[in-house]
């Protein structure tokens, strides 16, 4: 049963239509997520459907007694007059239940007193009862996870609200959200102010989450592991498309393409029967045929013209007149022509940029080497740096959580800072070119079209043809950078990046800011590219779709891993699960001999000992597989009551245990000496 559904919503500014015509419906435990091009109106539809704004037109009906929580994008305004702490806003949720543990806790003192009234015990009894079921004994666990989860410790608990920044505020307001439950939950770019850590968190919570949840984001990734249902919003309303945000990209390929071959039908069926109107029209004995069949191909172009191929085969021409306007002047046979010829073909591209990143030259095949590398500021070290190679055309992603270095690492590598110790060897003809975060290349005094100038010589007209394919058109190009957005900026940086023509792009969270539609589109120039790639960045729906190497930084070491980001997730995960084993056995006693020596160790013989832990890591991995493989044959044969077969696949799995017995004993010794 659906708990949320609108029809045909319309909102308006003016003679502005921000959409129209979006229809849709939430079922009880449905997860979706809407995405669209920046400025469609997905925050706007989102007030709509939580009550906080009037659309223009349509409808929107709610099941009886269903909750609704909403998270806005921006929460700077949130908790404007609570003068509680971050801990005891979260205890606000809880008041009933507080309340009842009050009172139980009264009964519980009359009862120490003496009072053994029958009528005391049983009002207790059922006190008691409800109290558990209602979470009274859990709450403070539940607080104390919401708020570990979303990246709170211990020491903010404290914290007035009042203090908080705009990003603190928000992830506070979504905890509360969170432990309040609702039936619908609202979110408007939940994943914003959440580091990595407290995104894989969320991701967990809403898999599991029991309600409804509508979700905004950019973060394709984060769509991709929580919602089953994509609506995209356009202008002219909602496509919706069942599955996560990947299942969505192929189904919406799908579509269109079905979709341009019916429009080529369906012309080629007008223009058919125009050609029979065109033979027949002037004959006395079959002009009458021949102008009832004009009159009706006339309005079937003219439904075309308003509603597409969908208004042509889905809908009644008395349908068509209350839904479109379509009244106009009358036509003749040579206008009909003109209008089937002209009718738009239909396209899946969102207002989207146009990115085209090429190389002038080819560089040499190492690209980037660093040997026994410390990054940091004034001598003091923010990291240690495994030995990192990177070769020519891989695409290496550097992750790690805020502050711990990663963008002084490519100021390092642009020779803007010194390393605190080390080398990084840059390889032979290599330009590079920088793509910054806080898009600190662009000259905040310039417009749009002098920057673009000065840094490529173009001519004005040729500046402006350049800046149209990234969605700077008419006089948006006179814009100053300082009042353009944050997006606006991402778009303009690569308009200048792609002109550069470097093979070795350094990209500092090149996604950040920009719309899913430019998102999927830098995805594709990257993957496209003929150079060399290093990039900082949050993104992991970019990262997993691009990596070659995974960098993270992590306790002050930048730790490599060759391989997919897949493959780095699967292998953490394995390594944490032997860290906890290993954790659960008896610690060996430390002789007095190993304790110095391991105190002795320099720095080569610990990144030494690093190197070999990940590789028994991958090979623990590897013996895991071969114990699955051998499981599965000695299933089949027995299924299949082989005795010989039986007998192999037996030893062959005995095998395959002991093998992978003698990689846990050999990774938990060498963990145990780092």
């Amino acid at each position: 049963m659906a708990i949320l559904s609108f029809n045909n919503l319309t909102q308006s500014f003016g003679d502005f239509d921000v959409f129209i015509g979006a229809g849709g419906s939430i079922p009880n435990g449905g997860k979706v997520g809407i995405v669209g091009p920046n400025g469609v109106g997905k925050t706007t539809l989102l007030r709509v459907l939580a009550g906080l704004s009037e659309a223009s037109g349509g409808g929107v009906h709610i099941a009886k007694g269903t909750t609704l929580g909403y998270l806005r994008q921006e929460a700077v305004m949130a908790f404007a007059d609570s003068k509680n702490s971050v801990y005891e806003e979260m205890l606000t949720v809880f008041a009933d239940v507080r309340r009842k543990e009050h009172e139980l806790r009264e009964m519980e003192a009359q009862m120490s007193a003496g009072d053994f009234d029958d009528a005391l015990f049983d009002r207790y009894s059922k006190m008691q009862t409800h109290f558990e079921m209602v979470g009274g004994y859990d709450y403070p666990i539940r607080i104390k996870s919401v708020l570990q989860g979303l990246g709170f410790g211990e020491e903010d608990y404290a914290t007035p609200l009042s203090v908080l920044s705009g990003g603190q505020k928000t992830r506070a307001l979504l905890g509360r959200l969170l432990l309040e439950k609702p039936d619908l939950l609202i979110l408007d770019e939940p994943t914003n102010h959440l580091d990595i850590a407290a995104v894989e968190w969320l991701e967990g919570t809403l898999k599991v989450w029991e309600g409804a949840v509508l979700i905004v984001s950019h973060d394709r990734y984060f769509l991709d592991r929580v919602v089953d249902t994509i609506w995209e919003l356009e202008r002219s309303g909602i496509e919706a498309y069942r599955g996560n945000y990947t299942h969505y990209t192929t189904q919406r390929e799908e579509r269109w393409t079905n979709r341009q071959a019916e429009f080529d039908t369906l012309q080629e069926k007008f223009l058919k029967e125009l050609d029979f109107i065109k033979r027949n029209i002037a004959r006395d004995s079959t002009k009458d045929q021949a102008v009832g069949r004009l009159k009706r191909l006339i309005r079937q172009t003219k439904m075309a013209q308003v509603g597409g191929i969908g208004a042509v085969t889905g809908m009644s021409w008395s349908k068509a007149r209350e839904q479109y306007d379509i009244s106009g002047s009358k036509w003749e046979v040579p206008d009909v022509e003109r209008a089937i010829k002209a009718l738009p073909r239909p396209s899946n591209d969102w207002n989207a940029m146009y990115l085209n990143l090429k190389a002038s030259h080819r560089s040499g095949n190492i690209v980037l080497r660093t040997e026994d590398l410390a990054v940091g500021y004034d001598g003091e070290a923010l990291f240690e740096a495994e030995d990192i190679e990177l070769r020519r055309l891989e695409v290496a992603a550097l992750i790690g959580g805020n502050g711990t270095g990663k963008t002084s690492f490519l100021k390092t590598l642009l020779d803007r800072i010194p390393p605190v110790r080390g080398e990084m060897k840059l390889g032979a003809s290599l330009d590079i070119g920088y793509f910054a975060q806080a898009h600190d290349e662009l000259d905040m005094n310039q417009t749009v079209l002098n920057e673009l100038i000065e840094h490529s010589n173009m001519l004005i007209p040729d500046a402006r043809n350049y800046l149209g394919r990234f969605l700077f058109s008419g006089e948006d190009v006179y814009k100053p950078i300082s009042l353009l957005s944050g997006g606006e900026r991402g778009r303009l940086a690569l308009a200048k990046l792609e002109f550069e023509k470097a093979n070795f792009l350094l990209m500092d969270e090149p996604t950040n800011h920009l719309d899913i539609p430019a998102q999927e589109v830098l995805q594709d120039a990257i993957s496209r590219y003929d150079g060399t790639v290093l990039m900082v960045s949050h993104d992991r729906y970019l990262i997993d779709k691009l990596a070659t190497q995974i960098w993270e930084v992590r306790d002050g070491c930048l730790r490599v891993f060759r391989g997919s980001y897949q493959e780095f997730l699967a292998a953490r995960e394995r390594s944490q699960q032997m860290a906890v084993q290993s954790e659960q056995k008896e610690p060996a006693p430390k002789s007095e001999v190993t304790e110095p020596q391991a105190e002795k160790r320099s720095k080569n013989e610990l990144r030494r000992l690093r190197h070999q832990l990940a590789q028994l890591e991958r090979e623990v991995g590897e013996a895991e597989e071969m114990v699955e493989d051998a499981s599965a044959e000695l299933q089949t044969a027995s299924t299949l009551s082989d005795f010989e077969r039986i007998q192999k696949a037996a030893e062959r799995f005995e095998s395959a245990e002991k093998h992978l017995a003698a990689k846990l004993e050999a990774w938990e010794a060498l963990a145990s000496e780092i």
